[in-house]
């Protein structure tokens, strides 16, 4: 039968057969549906052609400084740790024009750079995702952003959530209280259950938008010992993170760790890339370019991601600011962790992991983080 659940009512379940009719509501409703695919070895996100699209079969193995899809013998669709990108790049691009003007006879013609937003579906978003998509709302989307290209974005985003409930090797996402299950703010939410023949999903309904979207999407109503099996595996995962983070004390030990030995340690292994910041899900840095045509009658203004790590990026009358790898790597970790909360009143670290696996040499934060307290604790004996 079709669902007819509402945000208060119980939760649904959705056979994995079906999962193309909830791939097909979506599509129907007008969405692009976004979401992981295998690519070039990888698991990486884009528009999805079908429900068929999604790496069913396939999870991932991850180090600091390393990442490998590999064979999964249980066809789940969403058995894998965040991958290279993140959802940022669809609200937030890479790279984007502003504006355009050209010279004519009547004077400067202005065009708007970006065409209307489109309506996008999320399928597939982690618990980590969702609350990094959250935190950048709020940089870049309230207040007085309400009225951004990214607000813009936003404002249409369908999000279907996933819970985890295989944490990646390098994740802790339960120690900065984002996951393994999801947090408010997503119209559905799936816990994926296989096993003896089974492949189903649990589905949880965040908004009437949710609601109303299920009305044509066969499911059938959860006992309670299915959705309780669902919901022990999310919180089993809870036991299995790969790492974990003190939160309680980042912000204070950001704060009286300025002078510390350890940057000099991370300063001599740090390559200064910028391969943590891009592969970020919060990290919102941009530099703002002005190009022209040869005849000087056209002109455009374009905005590109930016990292904290280039050595322009300080860069004042007489020089950059920050000219030594141990000042950029301690900004952006002393940002990322504590004074985040100073300015929008939370980390801005939501324990993915992504930074760690795509770092060329295999930085981990969490271990930096667990040096700079030790260290403090030597300092205070």
């Amino acid at each position: 039968m079709a669902g007819n659940a509402t945000p208060e009512g119980g939760a649904l379940l959705l056979e994995a057969a079906d999962l193309g009719r909830l791939y097909a509501a979506l599509h129907d409703a007008g969405y692009r549906v976004i979401g992981p695919t295998v690519r070039d070895g990888a698991i990486i996100l884009d528009e999805l052609g079908s429900a068929d699209d999604l790496p069913f079969g396939w999870g991932v193995a991850l180090q600091p400084g390393g990442y490998r899809i590999r064979r999964r013998y249980d066809g789940m669709a969403f058995g894998h740790s965040a991958g290279p990108q993140s959802w940022k790049q669809f609200l937030h691009p890479p790279r984007e024009k502003v504006w355009s003007a050209r010279q004519t006879a009547d004077g400067l013609e202005v065009e708007a750079g970006p065409e209307p937003a489109p309506r996008l579906a999320f399928l597939g978003v982690r618990p980590c995702d969702l609350r990094a998509i959250q935190i950048q709302d709020q940089v870049l989307g309230r207040g007085e952003h309400a009225g951004s290209r990214y607000a813009a974005r936003r404002e249409g985003v369908f999000i279907v959530a996933v819970n985890c409930i295989e944490p990646g090797e390098t994740c802790f996402c339960t120690s900065m209280g984002t996951g393994p299950q999801a947090g408010p703010g997503y119209d559905l939410s799936l816990t994926e259950m296989t096993g003896e023949g089974m492949h189903r999903f649990l589905v949880d309904v965040g908004s009437l938008a949710g609601a109303d979207l299920l009305a044509g999407v066969p499911t059938r109503p959860a006992d309670d010992a299915t959705a309780g099996q669902a919901r022990s595996a999310v919180a089993e995962a809870a036991d299995r993170m790969g790492r974990s983070m003190p939160a309680d004390i980042l912000h204070d030990l950001m704060a009286s760790s300025h002078d510390a030995a350890r940057w000099d340690d991370v300063a001599s292994r740090c390559l200064t890339c910028g391969n943590c910041t891009m592969a970020c899900p919060t990290c919102f840095c941009t530099s703002v370019d002005d190009v022209t045509d040869l005849s000087g009658e056209h002109t455009e203004r374009w905005q590109s991601w930016a990292s904290c790590y280039d050595l322009d990026f300080s860069y004042l009358h007489g020089g950059p600011v920050r000219s030594s790898p141990r000042s950029r790597y301690r900004q952006w970790l002393t940002h990322k962790l504590g004074t985040w909360h100073d300015q929008f009143g939370s980390s801005g670290c939501v324990g993915c992991g992504r930074c760690i696996v795509w770092c060329p040499v295999g930085i981990d934060l969490t271990e930096e983080v667990a040096a700079l307290q030790a260290e403090a604790r030597t300092e205070q004996s």
